[in-house]
């Protein structure tokens, strides 16, 4: 217990420290808050008038795509503040505390999603001010609020992954970047996965971001009757999916991180 209670307060040290750096760096803070503004206007305006949906308006099922496609943009900050302290040697400073060998990465998983926070409730209040609206029991728009927090954290793992197993901040900008386009572009964010062509088709169907979006869609009730879900279990259960795909990615990749970055400190 005394050592559960320990990580827990080096943990949140270390989220405090990673929250206070993107504070004073004016590119990371710029795309927790500017990006996903300039997102919501970009999508609602440029596109919002020229695609068509039945039964509901291209604004409103755009707004969860654009919420998945800003939360794993942004979760991707863990792996790159990663491999900047490698570089520069702050592990070495931590290696020679008395802390939490653990408490290095959940800090920065929690700091990732304190972000996403402040990325989810810029892009909310946007999407009120250009017609996006909530028509579910403030219940259902709390849990969709909070899945998409969940995944964030989940997914926030994964680039620590990512970032340890690489070491370079170029390296993993590359990689991550070849990565997360088409996690975000392959799927149901912009248009329905049914309409996409051959393989693409199952691809963007059982893509876990899909999954999501679908999910958020959901309980924001962002959705219309006239638009039949895919006949695909994830989609068709898309809120339980999601949640099970947040559990998934925590039980593959904490260990996984954890493993990376103890051999990371050892050198």
């Amino acid at each position: 217990m005394n050592a559960l209670r320990l990580a827990a307060a080096d943990g949140l040290t270390i989220a405090r420290r990673d929250a206070l750096k993107i504070r004073r760096a004016p590119d990371l803070l710029g795309g927790v808050i500017t990006l996903p503004i300039v997102f919501v206007l970009l999508f609602a305006y440029v596109f919002g008038s020229m695609i068509s949906l039945p039964g509901m308006s291209y604004g409103e099922y755009l707004l969860p795509g654009i919420f998945v496609m800003t939360i794993v943009m942004s979760s991707q900050i863990t792996g790159y503040t990663l491999t900047q302290d490698l570089q520069k040697g702050i592990f070495d400073r931590f290696r020679t505390l008395p802390m939490s060998p653990s408490a290095v990465l959940v800090g920065q998983t929690v700091s990732d999603v304190i972000m996403n926070l402040a990325s989810v409730i810029t892009m909310a209040l946007v999407g009120l001010l250009v017609g996006w609206r909530i028509h579910s029991s403030p219940g259902e728009a709390a849990l969709g609020f909070l899945m998409l927090l969940l995944f964030s954290y989940a997914f926030s793992w994964v680039t620590a992954t990512v970032a340890l197993a690489l070491r370079t901040p170029e390296t993993f900008n590359n990689v991550a970047t070849i990565v997360s386009f088409p996690i975000v572009f392959l799927s149901n964010a912009f248009v329905d996965s049914a309409r996409l062509p051959g393989p693409l088709k199952p691809i963007a169907e059982w893509n876990p971001v899909s999954t999501l979006i679908q999910g958020t869609r959901e309980l924001f009730g962002n959705t219309s009757a006239a638009m039949p879900v895919p006949d695909v279990w994830p989609l068709r259960n898309a809120v339980a999916a999601s949640l099970l795909w947040s559990v998934v990615l925590l039980a593959v990749f904490v260990p996984l991180a954890t493993r990376l970055y103890q051999r990371a400190i050892s050198r």
